[in-house]
């Protein structure tokens, strides 16, 4: 069995709080969660054509912000 890699400062701890979080979220509280971020100004939100977002993904990893 191949062992389960997550990104830096991420454990299966992390990961699975993220999970239940989204599991037990409700239309609403999603919906207002979207809204808020585009409220929050420590991050920009940008548009991109889907074929390059793999390879932003990737220079983004390596970045590791």
């Amino acid at each position: 069995m191949k062992k389960t890699e997550f990104p830096k400062g991420w454990d299966a701890a992390r990961v699975q709080s993220a999970l239940l979080h989204y599991e037990e979220q409700t239309d609403d509280e999603a919906v207002a969660e979207d809204e808020a971020a585009w409220e929050e100004r420590s991050a920009t939100f940008i548009e991109v054509p889907n074929k390059l977002l793999p390879r932003i993904r990737e220079l983004l990893a390596k970045k590791a912000i």
